[in-house]
């Protein structure tokens, strides 16, 4: 399963990377190819949830000096700041409200209609099959065929004590 090429045998006897050991863009080998960065979860993060109401930091850290100004006035009374202000101040502190975050998405719609979608892939898949995979129906299916098989059982009178000729009146010709 495993088989060395000849080139890459001789890069391996020569010493030199092979172009399996080294990265496409940069030529430098795979093992000093640079990892991306992880984020550390122990710093705090912010986060909207409502189970959850206070994120373990504010939505902005860094302010703008207009912003700067408005958290100075926050510490005054609050019946001198506008309700825009009082807006703004939230927006510093969170990014959505509760009515935002529990407010409907179109998302529903995304997920019936990739159901539908898959719904509809099967359905071809099978009609497909049913025409060019699957034999043609055997003739004993047929209607004719069961009821020629149906009147061979009855002229043979096959179990007649409690059986299906049990149920034909052979005098009248018909089922009791």
């Amino acid at each position: 399963m495993l088989r060395l090429t000849s080139s890459r045998l001789g890069s391996l006897l020569a010493g030199r990377p092979s172009a399996a050991l080294t990265s496409s863009s940069k030529g430098r080998p795979a093992s000093q190819q640079k990892v991306s960065d992880s984020v550390d979860m122990s710093r705090p993060t912010y986060y909207d949830r409502v189970d959850m109401p206070l994120p373990d930091k504010p939505y902005k850290d860094v302010l703008s000096d207009a912003e700067e100004k408005l958290k100075q006035k926050e510490k005054g009374p609050w019946s001198q700041l506008t309700n825009e202000e009082k807006v703004a101040l939230y927006r510093l502190k969170f990014s959505q409200s509760y009515a935002e975050m529990k407010a409907p998405t179109g998302e529903w719609k995304t997920v019936l209609g990739g159901m539908l979608f898959f719904l509809g892939f099967t359905g071809l898949v099978v009609w497909w099959q049913r025409i060019y995979v699957y034999p043609p129906r055997p003739r004993t299916l047929e209607d004719d065929w069961k009821a020629r098989q149906l009147q061979r059982m009855l002229d043979m009178r096959i179990n007649p004590v409690e059986g299906l000729s049990s149920k034909w009146d052979y005098d009248k010709g018909q089922w009791k």
